[in-house]
């Protein structure tokens, strides 16, 4: 029996800006972009200035303590995490998908907190294997409305945090 895959990680280098953000704004969350005026980016907000809807879907908590290939050995303080949000209408879409969060020179999206910083977050994916889809459907994915009522998401042995993009969804015929 597989596994259970995140469904969102995160490259070293978005994990450093996180990380800066936080320093400078408190707690953060993000929410995976549907479209419309930012496009697809991934949007990352002060903790609780988006306001998460009952059937947005809860991809992961992205806990800033750890660094490329770490497992964490404790929960992380609620600060030290940053929720990863989709509207429940893009998750239908993206369900078969692992999201690899990662950043790029550039400009960020209007209200993204990386918009200073020369950076923007960019998502990257990678389609989950057979035997990783037979796993995730053995959960039950958090809902915003869930999170109102206690649910969080189940643990993974699977590293959250990748040195770069490739280590997580690598580009076919491109060798290391």
């Amino acid at each position: 029996m597989a596994a259970v895959p995140r469904r969102v990680r995160a490259t070293a280098a978005a994990m450093d800006l996180l990380r800066r953000l936080r320093g400078q704004h408190g707690p953060l969350m993000l929410h995976q972009s549907g479209g419309c005026c930012d496009g697809s980016a991934p949007m990352c907000y002060p903790a609780g200035e988006f306001v998460v809807g009952d059937r947005d879907v809860l991809l992961g908590l992205l806990d800033l303590r750890l660094r490329a290939d770490e497992l964490s050995t404790t929960e992380p303080e609620p600060d030290d995490c940053a929720p990863v949000w989709i509207s429940g209408p893009q998750f239908a879409a993206w369900q078969h998908t692992q999201l690899i969060l990662d950043v790029v020179p550039g400009r960020g999206s209007g209200f993204s907190l990386e918009s200073p910083e020369g950076l923007r977050f960019l998502s990257r994916g990678r389609v989950f294997e057979d035997a990783e889809l037979v796993a995730l459907a053995r959960t039950e994915p958090v809902t915003g409305a869930g999170w109102e009522h206690g649910a969080r998401p189940m643990a993974s042995s699977e590293a959250q945090v990748v040195t770069e993009a490739a280590d997580a969804c690598p580009v076919p015929g491109r060798h290391r």
